[in-house]
């Protein structure tokens, strides 16, 4: 799991549609120009060729980042393989296309419609008559009917983890003939196409026992181009190999081989041969091209015309030549160790290349709503807008060479039916509006603060690093004579491009009052309450006051009064913020492991935009296995990064995610999927209108109704849309960043050598 963004598995559909790019929505026409929607920001990335171009047979062996402990995606410990799997081997009804819309698939389906919307809503499926199971039998309405049993949610005897739609069907009875399924509804649901993908086949949803035990490991029957030939625990590896009962385009690879690589050591897998196609970080993805843009595998450290090989069999004889193993230091015998090993990788990683798109998920900040400051929405939106999410994105983004747009949908991405920029709700970046919400709810700059016993030291062990990065620093600055001593909470005075021009054509004069202020300093260094925070990469001064200090304007202040009085601190508009002498600090989980660096680089400066405004942040990294099941999940957090699948149904799947808490009977609160806490009755209902809403355009109106509403509530923010990289070797095609699209299996191969391009390097590709 990547994190750029940890994803929560609770949503079981959710994450079989992230992981394999199979995202839908409901709306089958195609964007106009004034359509909110707007196309995908990027497209997939993976080398189209025509099947005539590709060579029959060969083993492609993918990375992936576990072998699955169950094959069956219903259960709750299916994982992104669980998914990838049952999309190569098992019947879906609907696939998507490169914006993320549903199409079907014309190997299962000649059609799939509502025939009928009173009494009562009828869906008729005509089957492709050639679709068989790898036995020989028809896919057919007994399919159809066990798979709606098991998850209909009545025979609890069935492990499952989910059965939302499957529990709205009244009956699935054959149609005219075998190859006609009728399925009727006892409640109207507008996400009928989520329905019966995967389709399992009756001898595994036919019985508890079959259904909770009997497709863990193996799949005895199947019904896609793949079917699956073993899982392997020991070498840690799923075999899939071609199915001969397959009717549509034979599939142009003889097997795949899905092998669990940790994502760290996935660039040394992929230059000592043992795989193929790998999601990787930027990291990853920066060594590999630096790789392929070396002419020859040469670098600029071999010198023109030079091949890594070479070069590595030079440095070697250099070695030998100067001195022995025992006349050499260690670092010396070291540094030409790693030289020889990093030219030789080089040279092996020349045959590769990474693809690159964004992928069906985004990154949000979440703010926990259950208590603690953040139980304020005026602090939570607040928050928001302290933010510059257009920034962030670029941050994460611009460097890859992929577009960096803020996400404006918490329930769709751009490109999607559902989506459109709401961000609008909430409003963009305003530090003076953000500072005007916190002094409204009570939190003043500069105010005493009572440290309590035993707290400093657990604040530096939970934050630090990054959690210093937010403390305040700089000068105080002295009181304004015109001023009547009355210190107004939240007036900013000038802003930033107005103090800036005023402190440049101050000139020698300002220097002069320096030199004062100076001396006023050397004796108050003590004195650092209203210290403004320094900046950081990517920060800027222009939202810092001047150093002459605010002008307070009487009857502009936007929040509350100190007493009259009460000195107004040094760059007020920065000071940390307190409220009844505690200080207004933010817990900040992350996790610790490998891939977690982009969501790091994201949280220092969300640190330096919240102290812009006064906010503090504690930084606490966590171990990869508890950040979600002890932090998020249990909600001992503030504030924290992870990422949600983009769904291609937002009124069945993001319901959970958004639903307003309630208490559960053992006094408990139950949260659904909502981590945040935060939740309203009125996007409830909008959520309960929309998944009965057949007609396409008002569902979507729906939506966005209540995603205006999630964005007003604060209660989480979409940063940007997450990057897809992949490394692929230069010969496979068909095959790397999908983005929306759903991947066709039976099309991915390699080059045949007549093609051109590498492939005639490798005439047995993926062998070993």
């Amino acid at each position: 799991m990547s994190h750029d963004g940890v994803r929560p598995r609770a949503v079981l559909r959710s994450v079989t549609f992230l992981t394999a790019g199979a995202l839908a929505v409901t709306a089958l026409a195609g964007c106009s120009s004034d359509d909110p929607a707007g196309k995908p920001l990027a497209g997939a990335d993976i080398a189209p060729a025509a099947r005539s171009e590709i060579t029959d047979g060969g083993t492609l062996r993918w990375a992936v980042d576990t072998v699955p402990d169950t094959l069956n995606t219903f259960q709750s410990d299916a994982d992104a393989t669980t998914a990838r799997v049952a999309q190569a081997v098992l019947p879906s009804m609907f696939r998507m296309d490169a914006q993320g819309r549903p199409e079907r698939n014309p190997d299962y389906l000649e059609s799939a419609e509502v025939v009928e919307t009173e009494p009562k809503q009828v869906v008729l499926y005509k089957l492709n008559q050639q679709a068989v199971w790898s036995d020989g039998r028809e896919i057919g309405a007994a399919d159809f009917a066990a798979q709606w049993r098991a998850l209909s949610g009545k025979d609890t005897a069935y492990w499952t983890a989910r059965n939302a739609g499957y529990d709205r069907i009244e009956k699935i009875e054959r149609g005219k003939g075998n190859l006609e399924v009728k399925v009727t509804f006892s409640r109207a649901y507008a996400d009928w196409r989520s329905l019966f993908t995967p389709l399992y086949p009756k001898e595994v949803m036919g019985s508890p026992d079959s259904f909770n035990d009997g497709a863990r490991k193996k799949l005895k029957v199947t019904a896609g181009p793949f079917k699956v030939k073993k899982v392997d625990g020991k070498k840690d590896e799923v075999t899939l190999t071609r199915n001969a009962r397959w009717w549509g385009d034979p599939a142009r690879l003889e097997e795949i081989v899905l092998r669990a690589v940790p994502r760290d050591e996935r660039v040394a897998a992929l230059a000592d041969g043992k795989i193929d196609l790998a999601e990787i970080d930027a990291s990853a993805a920066r060594r590999i091209t630096v790789s392929a843009r070396s002419k020859d595998g040469a670098t600029p450290l071999m010198g023109p015309g030079r091949d890594a090989a070479s070069s590595a069999e030079a440095l070697h004889s250099w070695a030998e030549a100067n001195g022995s193993d025992e006349d050499a230091s260690d670092e010396e015998v070291t540094a030409r160790e790693k030289a020889v090993a990093r030219a030789k990788e080089e040279k092996a990683l020349t045959g590769f290349e990474v693809r690159k798109s964004l992928e069906p998920a985004y990154t949000q900040l979440a703010l926990n709503g259950a208590e603690g400051p953040l139980a304020d929405e005026r602090v939570r939106r607040a928050v928001a807008r302290a933010l510059d999410r257009r920034a962030l994105a670029e941050a994460v983004l611009k460097p890859l060479g992929l577009p960096a747009e803020p996400v404006g949908s918490h329930l769709a991405l751009a490109g999607q039916a559902a989506y459109a920029d709401n961000s609008g709700a909430l409003g963009d970046q305003d530090a003076k509006e953000a500072r005007a919400l916190l002094a409204d709810a009570g939190w003043v700059p500069g105010g005493p603060v009572k440290e309590e016993k035993g707290e400093k030291g657990d604040k530096e062990k939970a934050a630090g690093a990054e959690g210093k990065k937010a403390d305040g620093s700089g000068k105080d600055s002295g009181d304004d004579g015109d001023d009547d001593g009355t210190y107004i909470v939240g007036e900013d005075g000038e802003d930033g491009d107005e103090k800036k021009e005023k402190k440049e054509k101050q000139g020698e004069g300002e220097k002069d009052e320096g030199k004062k202020d100076d001396k006023k300093d050397d004796g108050d260094d003590k004195k650092d309450d209203g210290k403004a925070p320094a900046e950081s990469e990517g920060g800027s001064g222009e939202d810092h006051l001047a150093q002459d200090g605010p002008q307070l304007k009487q009857g502009a202040a936007p929040g509350a009064y100190a007493p009259k009085g009460t000195a107004a601190p040094a760059k007020a508009e920065t000071a940390p913020l307190a409220k009844n002498g505690k200080a207004l600090t933010l817990r900040f989980v992350l996790p610790s492991g490998p891939g977690s660096d982009v969501l790091r680089t994201v949280s220092d400066r969300i640190g330096t935009m919240l102290a812009r405004v006064g906010i503090r942040t504690d930084v606490t990294k966590v171990d990869d296995e508890s950040f979600f099941r002890d932090h998020i999940a249990s909600g001992q957090y503030d504030l924290a990064l992870y990422s949600w699948p983009a769904t291609a149904y937002p009124a069945t799947d993001a319901r959970p995610v958004y639903a307003k808490p309630v208490p559960a009977a053992d006094g408990s609160l139950n949260v659904e999927q909502n981590y945040t806490r935060v939740g309203t009755d009125q996007v409830d209902q909008l959520f309960d209108q929309a998944v009965t809403t057949l007609d396409d355009g008002d569902r979507s109106a729906l939506l966005r109704k209540a995603d205006s509403r999630i964005w007003a509530a604060a209660g989480s923010i979409p940063l940007y849309q997450r990057p897809q990289l992949t490394a692929a070797r230069k010969d496979l095609v068909n095959a790397g960043a999908f983005g929306f699209r759903t991947p066709v299996y039976e099309d991915m191969g390699f080059l045949k050598k007549s093609a051109g391009g590498p492939a005639g390097e490798r005439a047995t590709a993926g062998t070993e």
